[in-house]
């Protein structure tokens, strides 16, 4: 499984790159700060909502510490999506939130 560390998205943010950022918390968690222009699909609707996301583009996933986003990154891999974990999660997160 690709990995990136928040370091490493934030870093990329401020370069100005656009990212595809799913978080996979729940509702209530996301409400609770999330990264800039980041997509919430909670991790028991990813399945559901997967034809969302386009197979050409590569997926940063996020959840509070990285486990989730671990598992939905080997379940979306396993449908041939281009996805990568997000190390620690939004614990480790020390950029804005919104």
């Amino acid at each position: 499984m690709k990995e990136i560390t928040a370091k490493e998205v934030e870093q990329l943010m401020g370069e100005g790159k656009s990212l595809n950022i799913i978080d996979v918390r729940e509702a209530g968690e996301v409400a609770e700060g999330k990264i800039k222009g980041t997509v919430n699909i909670p991790l028991g609707l990813l399945e559901a909502r997967m034809s969302e996301l386009d197979k050409s583009k590569e997926y940063i996933l996020v959840c509070r510490s990285g486990g989730r986003s671990g598992q939905a990154c080997q379940f979306l891999n396993s449908y041939g999506y281009k996805v990568m974990n997000m190390t620690g999660g939004m614990l480790s997160w020390e950029g804005k939130t919104e």
